[in-house]
């Protein structure tokens, strides 16, 4: 697969695949939680992950990355499944829904700078106005749909998954010009889940006690969150920078009240709309790119003038 550097109808497709998949997964965790430790809820959903990315991998014959980019993917795994994983799990059960809501929206921030001291990708001004005026919009959403924001100690955990996303992101991004994407997110998560092994030493006794409905919640964190999720995003990033495919991050509150909106029956206030407007304005003005400009006529060649 070629990388086109830019988000074409296959990327924003993509993008749209991880964020619905990704909006999910914040009520399934919260859902397993009841049963399980953050730690099993992070090896359950990599674990079933990795199966699913094993068997895509021998069903479509896809070899593994080269053996000098395995120390590189290994780090990319423990830093960007294991650690964000166990530390959002943990976050979940300790903090507010909305301050950590705020917090993880600056992903987009965090990778874009990122991209530009790893990558050297240059981002306009126009770009980081955008991403500015997004998270604006962010903050207005989670305040103005009532969601509890207090000052806590215990929200570093979510500055930790801040940063361990921007490295994931960022870091496979030069893997994908040497390896396909199914091979490098697969071996990524592979890793990432034998960095969870030491969190589950009562699993079995877990997953014998839990109720369907829970094991269930695992189920869907590992299918869709996790394999078609991380997969979508990162065919995406391999088409377009890192850090405008992240900017669609900010997306993730306007889609949540959105599906309770269809779903549920929640109907938005005036507010968390404005909000939602200014979001997609931000991320549209961050992805905007300028015209080309017109190309200048040779010298000597002929013009036209008017009236000859």
């Amino acid at each position: 697969m070629v990388s086109t550097e830019r988000l074409d109808a296959r990327a924003l497709v993509c993008i749209a695949i991880a964020l619905l998949t990704w909006s999910s997964a914040y009520a399934a965790i919260a859902y397993a939680l009841a049963s399980f430790t953050p730690g099993e809820v992070a090896f359950s959903r990599l674990a079933i992950g990795s199966l699913c990315f094993a068997a895509l991998l021998a069903a479509k014959r896809v070899p593994l990355p080269a053996r000098r980019d395995w120390p590189q993917l290994v780090l990319l795994g423990l830093i960007g499944l294991t650690t964000y994983h166990i530390c959002l799990n943990w976050a979940e059960t300790r903090i507010a829904s909305g301050t950590a809501s705020i917090i993880i929206c600056l992903v987009p921030a965090a990778t874009a700078a990122l991209s530009a001291l790893w990558l050297r990708e240059r981002l306009s001004l126009r770009t980081w106005v955008g991403l500015g005026v997004a998270l604006v919009g962010t903050v207005l959403v989670v305040l103005a749909s009532g969601q509890k924001v207090e000052v806590d100690p215990k929200a570093l955990l979510v500055l930790v998954c801040v940063l361990a996303s921007a490295i994931y992101f960022v870091g496979q991004k030069p893997l994908f010009a040497r390896s396909s994407t199914l091979a490098v997110t697969a071996f990524t998560f592979f890793a990432g889940t034998l960095g969870c092994l030491p969190f589950t030493g009562g699993l079995p006794q877990a997953l014998a006690a839990a109720p369907w409905s829970h094991v269930a919640a695992l189920l869907w964190l590992g299918i869709a969150p996790s394999f078609l999720g991380y997969l979508a995003w990162n065919v995406a990033v391999h088409r377009a920078s890192a850090s405008r495919v992240s900017s669609f991050i900010y997306l993730s509150p306007p889609i949540a009240i959105v599906i309770g909106w269809v779903w549920l029956g929640e109907v938005p206030g005036a507010m968390v709309l404005v909000g939602g407007a200014i979001v997609i304005g931000g991320v549209v003005l961050a992805n905007a790119r300028r015209s080309p400009p017109e190309p200048r006529p040779a010298p000597g060649a002929a013009t036209c003038e008017p009236g000859a």
